[in-house]
């Protein structure tokens, strides 16, 4: 009878990084959340690419079919424009778009004669003829709108699918200007306290008194509208959670005795401050920066409600239901709710990110 030694179990050390990402990984509804969010962000970097209209900010009107039901079918009919139509590469059209090469007509019926395509127009009973040689090489062609038609004739999952960048844009860029001067005047208050902690505390009690939304209208009326002057005036609004926060972690990290050990040794107060105090208050700051993404969503999306976020013809959630609320009331509610339900979707998505980070860096559990 011949008896085996098992192999001993091997062990490796496992990093703070690792052990946190396995914690989050148990997360059910912060990992369904990563996975929305993810494909959002795909959604808005590929952008004219798989929009349905590729036209720039989507505008393609065509009032003939204006407000039609989600699932409407309709013939086009594609007339040479009469002048060159620059094309342009897949980089440029993923970020810009591609203008229209054909002009296009909606048609209920139509049928070839020789070298004249006769067409019925669409919802009118006249027959218009047009020669081949005006018609595009496939002078006919279906278009399907998966969500219907706005006032405008614009396909509305077109305008949907571009929206997600202004929100996206919106939330990191404010988020970056945010952290950066939150963490800065955070820092800086904590650990040198003093009369350099009054007054930069004084200022922060100052920006925390004002309403958020009206400071942010009133930097927004001296900055302008528009889509950059929308993230600046979020972003300058929105450092001051950070700065609290940070400001409270320096306060108490800065008497323990690996700082002081610094200090015994000659470090430099920024060596201390970057090197030692800050990476240990990171998970605090990737949490209040998640939450503080979705206000940033929802502030651009209020904003752009009222007029003063980004301007037509540029694609917004906030916009969207600007442009459709009326329609509440009517039998076309959904133009309004869709860009609702979306905004929902990503402020929950950001929120519930936020707390299962929360869990998984949560050292007493």
């Amino acid at each position: 009878m011949k008896f085996f030694k098992r192999k001993p179990k091997e062990y490796r050390a496992t990093s703070l990084s690792e052990l946190t990402w396995q914690r989050f990984k148990k997360e059910k509804e912060g990992m369904i959340s990563l996975g929305f969010i993810l494909f959002v962000i795909v959604v808005a970097i590929l952008g004219y690419l798989i929009t349905p209209d590729h036209s720039p900010y989507c505008n393609h009107q065509q009032l003939e079919i204006a407000l039609r039901s989600p699932g409407f079918s309709v013939q086009l009919l594609q007339v040479n424009p009469g002048h060159d139509v620059p094309k342009v590469g897949p980089l440029r059209k993923m970020l810009f778009g591609q203008p229209e090469p054909y002009q296009t007509i909606p048609i209920r019926e139509y049928e070839v004669r020789g070298d004249t395509l006769h067409a019925c127009l669409f919802e009118q009973s006249d027959w218009v003829a047009y020669p081949l040689s005006d018609l595009a090489d496939q002078p006919v062609v279906s278009r399907k709108f998966l969500l219907g038609t706005d006032r405008y004739g614009r396909d509305v999952l077109s305008q949907l699918m571009m929206g997600t960048r202004v929100s996206l844009a919106v939330g990191f860029l404010s988020i970056f200007i945010a952290l950066v001067i939150g963490i800065a005047v955070g820092a800086i208050a904590g650990y040198y306290r003093g009369k350099v902690d009054d007054v930069l505390t004084f200022i922060i009690n100052v920006v925390w008194s004002i309403p958020t939304l009206l400071l942010v209208i009133a930097i927004s009326f001296a900055l302008g509208k528009g889509f950059w002057q929308i993230f600046i005036a979020i972003g300058l609004t929105m450092w001051v959670d950070i700065a609290r926060v940070v400001r409270g972690q320096f306060i108490s990290l800065r008497e323990q005795d690996f700082v002081e050990s610094g200090r015994a040794l000659g470090y430099s107060n920024g060596r201390i401050i970057f090197k030692h105090i800050l990476p240990n208050i990171t998970g605090t700051i990737i949490v209040i920066a998640a939450s503080n993404f979705s206000s940033a969503i929802l502030m651009e999306a209020g904003l752009s409600f009222l007029g003063l976020g980004v301007q037509p013809p540029m694609p917004s959630w906030g916009m969207m239901m600007k442009e459709n609320y009326a329609y509440i009331v009517l039998d076309k509610a959904y133009l309004a709710i869709v860009p609702g339900i979306a905004i929902m979707l990503l402020v929950l998505s950001f929120m519930l990110i936020g707390n299962a980070l929360r869990n998984a860096m949560d050292v007493r559990s």
